[in-house]
C-alpha cells in the first residue's frame, strides 16, 4: 500500500498535469522537491539520512528555556534533540537529562527537548497550511505547531495556534488565536475531541488551518471544528491579516499541561512527516468557460456561503477568476467551489463555500476538459443543457456532453 505522502504527491502531480493539459495552470510556483506540486509555496518532507540536521534554509533551531510559561525544558541546538529518522520524518524528542549543566530559570535544568521557526527565512499570509504529526503521551507532555506575527511584539502581533496537546488530555487537541486583549488563558479557541477514546498519539494526524483575509478555519484530518472572524473578538483588534511565521516545539511541564510526575515515561517524540502551505491558487485567476462559451460565475458577485454558482456572460469581473489550488480547491472570492451538503446525487447544486478541506470541495480537470467531484464521481453540469445566463450549475453523472466541458483560460 501505498504510504498516504506518496499518495497525497500522486494525486498532486495528476492534478496538476491535467490541469495543465486543460490550460488551467499558467505560471505555477512549483515546490522545490516536487515540481507538480504548483501552489504550495513552503513544504518540508523532512527526508535525509538518519541523524542528520533539519534543512538550515527552512528552519532555524531556538536555544534556551522559557520562563514566560514556566515550562521545564532547555531547548538544544543542532541535532541533539530535533533530527530527521531516515524515513521521511523529522523526530523531536524530549529527553529527562542535562548532559551538559544547562541552567534554566528554575535552576538546573531536568530536561532537554527543541524548538524550531522558519522566522527570516519564511512567512506566509493565507492560505492552507498543514503538518502531519503523531504525537507523544504523558503527563506534562506540550506539543505545538504554532505561528507568530512579525515583527514579534507580543501579543500585540498576533499568535495562531494550529495544534496544542496537553498531555492529560490524550484525545483532544486545541487550537486558538491571542492577541491584544485575548492572549495567554484570555485566547479565543476551541477543542478537537478523537471519537471513541482514541489518543493523538496512537497514530498520525493532520492539524491544518485555511486562513484568509478576517478567517481562520481549524481542521484535523479535514473535519473543520472551528472557524474564527473580527466578529468573534467582541470589538478587540483582530491582527491576522498580516505575515506569519511557523513554529514546531514540544515542552515539557508549564502552566498548562502541569510538571511530567512519575507515570512519564521519557525519551518522548514528536514525529513530523511533513509540513507545508499551500496558497490554495494559481495566480492570478482565470475564466472558466463552458456552454455557449460562457462562464462560471459566482452570482451578484456575493462571497456569502451557499451563494449560487451559475452559467452567465463572460466579463472578466472577479466573480468570473477561479484559481485552482494543489490540494484540489477551485477558489473564487476567497471561498471555495462546493458540492451543497456534500451531495452526491445527480443534480446537486454547486455553490460557493467557505473553504474546509472535504471532499465536497474536492474537483479534478481531466484532459478531456471534465471538471469531476471524486467523491460523487460526478461531473460538474450545466443544468438542463441550458445556455440562459443564471443556469445553476450542479453535478451529474459523466456523459460526455457539451454541457459538461469546461475550458480554462
Amino acid at each position: 500500500m501505498s504510504s498516504p505522502r506518496t499518495l497525497r504527491r500522486w494525486l498532486i502531480a495528476a492534478l496538476s498535469a491535467a490541469l495543465v493539459a486543460s490550460g488551467a495552470v499558467g505560471t505555477a510556483q512549483a515546490e522545490p522537491a516536487d515540481a507538480a506540486a504548483a501552489a504550495v509555496t513552503f513544504s518540508d518532507t523532512f527526508d535525509g539520512p538518519a541523524g542528520a540536521a533539519v534543512d538550515s534554509s527552512k528552519w532555524q533551531i531556538e536555544t534556551g528555556d522559557n520562563v514566560n510559561n514556566h515550562e521545564r525544558q532547555y531547548y538544544t541546538s543542532g541535532s541533539k534533540n530535533a533530527a530527521l529518522d531516515g524515513r521521511g520524518h523529522l523526530v523531536i524528542t524530549a529527553r529527562k537529562e542535562n548532559p551538559a549543566g544547562y541552567q534554566c530559570w528554575y535552576g538546573t535544568c531536568q530536561y532537554t527537548s527543541a524548538r524550531l521557526n522558519t522566522a527570516g527565512k519564511f512567512t506566509a499570509q493565507y492560505g492552507h497550511i498543514e503538518a502531519r504529526m503523531k504525537v507523544p503521551r504523558g503527563q506534562g507532555m506540550w506539543p505545538a505547531f504554532w505561528m507568530l506575527g512579525t515583527p514579534v511584539a507580543w501579543p500585540d502581533s498576533g499568535e495562531i495556534d494550529i495544534m496544542e496537546n496537553v498531555g492529560f488530555e490524550p484525545s483532544t487537541v486545541h487550537g486558538t488565536i491571542h492577541g491584544p486583549g485575548y492572549s495567554g488563558a484570555g485566547g479565543i479557541g476551541a477543542a478537537h475531541t478523537l471519537p471513541g477514546g482514541r489518543a493523538f498519539a496512537d497514530d498520525f494526524h493532520t492539524f491544518a488551518v485555511d486562513w484568509a483575509p478576517d478567517s481562520i478555519t481549524w481542521s484535523v484530518d479535514g473535519n473543520v471544528y472551528q472557524r474564527r472572524t473580527p466578529a468573534d473578538l467582541g470589538g478587540r483588534s483582530w491582527v491576522f491579516n498580516k505575515p506569519f511565521f511557523l513554529i514546531l516545539n514540544l515542552a515539557v511541564g508549564g502552566y498548562w499541561p502541569g510538571d511530567p510526575d512519575g507515570s512519564t515515561v521519557f525519551p518522548q517524540q514528536l514525529l513530523v512527516d511533513h509540513v507545508s502551505v499551500t496558497t490554495g491558487d494559481t495566480a492570478p485567476g482565470a475564466a472558466i468557460r463552458g456552454l455557449a462559451g460562457k462562464c462560471v460565475d459566482v452570482a451578484g458577485a456575493n462571497s456569502a456561503n451557499g451563494t449560487p454558482v451559475q452559467l452567465y456572460d463572460c466579463n472578466g469581473t472577479a466573480a468570473q477568476q477561479w484559481t485552482v489550488g494543489a490540494d484540489g480547491t477551485i477558489r473564487a472570492l476567497g471561498k471555495c467551489l462546493d458540492v451543497a451538503s456534500g451531495g452526491t446525487a445527480d443534480g446537486t447544486p454547486v455553490q460557493l463555500w467557505d473553504c474546509n478541506g472535504t471532499a465536497a470541495q474536492k474537483w479534478v480537470v481531466t484532459a478531456a476538459r471534465d471538471i469531476v467531484n471524486p467523491q460523487a464521481d460526478k461531473c460538474l453540469d450545466v443544468t438542463g443543457n441550458s445556455t440562459a445566463n443564471a443556469t445553476r450549475l450542479q453535478i451529474w453523472t459523466c456523459t460526455g456532453a457539451a454541457n459538461q466541458k469546461w475550458t480554462v483560460g
